[in-house]
């Protein structure tokens, strides 16, 4: 089709195998063999999705910046899709795309070139540029540190090899499902401790006690390789804290930032521990709706270093995507730097350290997620409606929570999200549900739709806690009376059917 339309050059991953993170690397730092540069890129993902020829796939495409494509430009190729009544494809033989090199055909405006490339050499490359490789090399080679990383049979196991074992020297037994398949081995590649069962139960996480010790560090990421899940022996490190502890270390530990962080940013439904962070450090600070686009506008103007998502997104502004395996070295840059006098004697700091550490200086933010997923869609948008509808009246909605549970803290403000971009000056409404505590605490309801069943309904829960004696609590303890009173603010269970989330985080 790009020959049919007149285009003279495609790049093509080897294997066709690029994850998104690198796409975005491809299209900001590659220089083709002819000197030419990409404009833009199509992704064909499933995601986080099950993927394969049964399950989800969908089409992406990015900008010339290396970001996904901007509203203004998706909602136009929509309105062409209503329209369309032809479209043009050119009768081309195969390409072999195992075989890196350039094959050149005839296209409808003269030579059409397609340039088969090697999947990793431009991303690891950029990423030797930014993490301090040889400072990861020596707390890998220790015997204190063990590492496990799982490509849950994503595009990920494709930069999983060369960074973490040749660049690295992991053991590669150290590697989990780095093999990518087109279905995922027909599991589920979202890094969540539901799905990432084999990662968790590694970790020490699982229902059954393993007499085997547990490894040091875990991670993961998901189907095209821009999430990630953190976990420490044991330990399960939520991404609202997670980009707060990268921010909060990133001057020291990772050497891109060391002349200082620009701003950062979180999606509205993350937790607020980066806010705290960016008041101690007095950096700038953005709230923005879900989506990592809006990251980028604040990149490319030069306000952000450094953002994440709840949805296990978390990136800088090294490219324009969430990246999943930038996550896990900046990680292991920040264990790295915090052992960099313990590794022949003393003993280790350890992610569930650094986590308690940073409670102990910040306030911990207890927060979870429940996802209902595959919801009939009708009863979703009454669910959301009827929401909505509640926050005409504040103080018919704080007799509804105090009849659920008396301790609460008292709604002071409800509203739809909206937001201003202060790049562009575009306002996106409608971007989620929000109840706001008295005592900082927050109930926010959003409808998500990447899957390609029913709706999915979000709801996330979030406690602060400042004082140090009560951050040790178990995260869901500490919940339950919030739990309790958004699943009856919402009326969930008589709108859905569900007694139970899908899934838990």
């Amino acid at each position: 089709m790009a020959a049919g339309n007149g285009l003279r050059r495609v790049w093509v991953g080897q294997n066709g195998l690029l994850s998104t993170p690198a796409v975005s690397a491809v299209i900001r730092e590659r220089v083709g063999v002819d000197g030419s540069k990409a404009t833009g890129a199509f992704i064909l993902t499933a995601s986080h999705n099950p993927g394969g020829p049964n399950e989800d796939f969908g089409i992406k495409y990015n900008m010339e910046n290396g970001g996904p494509a901007p509203e203004g430009i998706t909602d136009k190729i929509y309105e062409n899709t209503k329209t369309i009544k032809e479209y043009l494809i050119a009768d081309l033989p195969d390409v072999d795309i195992t075989a890196i090199g350039v094959t050149s055909y005839c296209g409808s405006e003269g030579q059409f070139d397609v340039e088969v490339f090697d999947s990793a050499s431009d991303y690891v490359k950029l990423m030797k540029s930014i993490f301090d490789f040889e400072s990861i090399r020596k707390l890998l080679s220790s015997p204190k540190f063990t590492f496990c990383y799982d490509a849950l049979h994503g595009v990920g196991g494709a930069y999983a090899n060369r960074i973490f074992v040749e660049e690295l020297g992991a053991q590669e037994s150290s590697l989990l499902n780095c093999v990518p398949k087109e279905d995922f081995g027909g599991g589920h590649p979202d890094p969540n401790l539901t799905y990432a069962k084999e990662l968790v139960a590694r970790m020490g996480l699982g229902k059954s006690n393993s007499e085997v010790e547990p490894p040091e560090f875990g991670a993961a990421s998901d189907g095209d390789a821009d999430r990630n899940m953190i976990l420490g022996k044991r330990f399960f490190v939520t991404p609202s804290d997670s980009v707060a502890i990268i921010a909060a270390n990133a001057v020291e530990a990772i050497p891109y930032f060391s002349a200082g962080l620009k701003g950062v940013a979180r999606s509205m439904p993350t937790s607020a521990a980066l806010d705290v962070v960016a008041k101690n450090l007095n950096l700038k600070f953005f709230e923005v709706p879900t989506g990592w686009k809006f990251f980028g506008n604040l990149m490319d103007a030069g306000l952000c270093s450094v953002c994440g998502e709840e949805s296990f997104g978390t990136g800088s502004d090294h490219i324009r995507e969430k990246d999943g395996i930038w996550a896990v070295l900046a990680w292991l840059s920040i264990l790295a730097y915090k052992n960099r006098e313990n590794l022949g004697g003393g003993k280790l700091v350890t992610v569930e350290d650094i986590v308690h550490n940073h409670w102990a200086t910040y306030g911990r933010h207890y927060y979870t997620r429940y996802d209902y997923e595959n919801v009939d869609a009708g009863a979703a948008k009454e669910l959301m409606a009827c929401l909505v509808k509640l926050q005409s009246s504040l103080t018919e909605v704080n007799e509804i929570v105090s009849g659920i549970h008396s301790d609460v803290s008292k709604v002071v403000h409800a509203d739809e999200f909206e937001y201003k971009d202060p790049v562009d000056g575009s306002i996106s409404k409608h971007q989620g549900i929000r109840y706001l505590f008295e005592d900082g605490s927050r109930l926010v309801f959003r409808l998500s739709g990447t899957g390609s069943e029913g709706a999915t309904i979000r709801l996330y829960i979030e406690q602060y806690e400042k004082d140090p004696s009560k951050t040790g609590r178990d995260s869901q303890d500490a919940l339950a009376p919030l739990v309790a009173v958004a699943l009856g603010l919402s009326k969930m269970q008589e709108f859905t059917g569900r007694s139970a989330p899908t899934v838990i985080t």
